[in-house]
């Protein structure tokens, strides 16, 4: 699979609720950037993910303007995505137009993806807050 296959693949996976945390590399230097967080390491990651799959259903998530470049080792990606999903907790459906960027890196398949990238860096953000 190629580094716009995982991508994608990380997106069908927020869909259907599956876990994500095995997308990102299980590095310390790993960071994932939310809309209201900020997630450093992979022990990170895997916590803050783990806990949004539990928390959160009913996602959407349509990419728009997806452009992936992939080298031997490494990718960049960037896209707009159109994000809704319900929070469990509050009680509440969020709808948000994000944009993404994010670096992989190829790594050996250690999670049984189909894919050897693993993101090592990924950034959403959109214009305002979650209030």
């Amino acid at each position: 699979m190629d580094a716009e296959s995982t991508i994608r693949a990380y997106y069908d996976a927020l869909r259907v609720g599956e876990p994500l945390y095995p997308f990102f590399a299980r590095e310390e230097s790993t960071v994932k950037f939310g809309i209201g967080e900020r997630l450093t390491g992979y022990e990170e990651v895997e916590a803050g993910l783990r806990e949004q799959t539990e928390t959160t259903d009913g996602w959407v998530v349509d990419s728009d303007r997806l452009a992936v470049t992939e080298r031997d080792e490494h990718a960049w990606f960037s896209d707009d995505v159109f994000m809704a999903w319900n929070s469990l907790e509050r009680g509440i459906r969020y709808e948000f137009e994000t944009r993404w960027s994010g670096t992989l890196e190829r790594r050996g398949d250690d999670a049984d993806l189909g894919t050897d990238w693993r993101f090592v860096g990924m950034h959403v953000s959109t214009e305002g807050g979650t209030n």
